[in-house]
């Protein structure tokens, strides 16, 4: 039986395209497949951050911790999303929580192997730190929205 490269899933994946060839290449040395079941936590606030995911299949919600009440989902992703960037930012820890909404397909890559790749070759540094800029805007947006509905109504 032969094994198959994660090169082209990672290639097609929208958060990767545009990417040089040769970068792809490098980011398949510390990609790998995972699966998660619903309900099930992929990470939790305050847990160390060695790895983002590209979301093949299904939904993820990232959530933020209310005591005494519970989570409170700030986004929810779907395929062609990407989630975790904490890798990115030292001491390397996450700020949310982010489960499972159901049955979830991801590929996930190795942060450390990542941050040692971006110092061997800054251009792929630079693409990928742009790419987690957007991410980043992205979860900062949603829970903007969150905060508006949650305090919104009151003077």
């Amino acid at each position: 039986m032969s094994m198959q490269t994660l090169k082209p899933y990672l290639a097609e994946h929208p958060f990767l395209q545009g990417m040089a060839e040769r970068h792809i290449e490098l980011l398949v040395g510390c990609a790998s497949n995972v699966r998660f079941d619903e309900g099930q936590y992929i990470f939790r606030e305050g847990d160390e951050a060695n790895e983002f995911y590209f979301i093949r299949h299904g939904k993820l919600a990232l959530e933020v911790f209310r005591p005494h009440k519970g989570g409170i989902v700030v986004q929810t992703l779907k395929a062609g999303d990407v989630v975790g960037w904490s890798w990115l930012i030292p001491p390397y820890f996450r700020h949310f929580d982010c489960r499972a909404v159901e049955l979830t397909r991801a590929i996930v890559l190795d942060g450390t192997c990542m941050r040692e790749k971006c110092n061997e070759d800054y251009q792929l540094g630079y693409e990928i730190m742009k790419r987690f800029a957007h991410v980043m805007e992205d979860e900062l947006l949603a829970l903007r929205l969150q905060l508006l509905d949650i305090y919104g109504g009151t003077t």
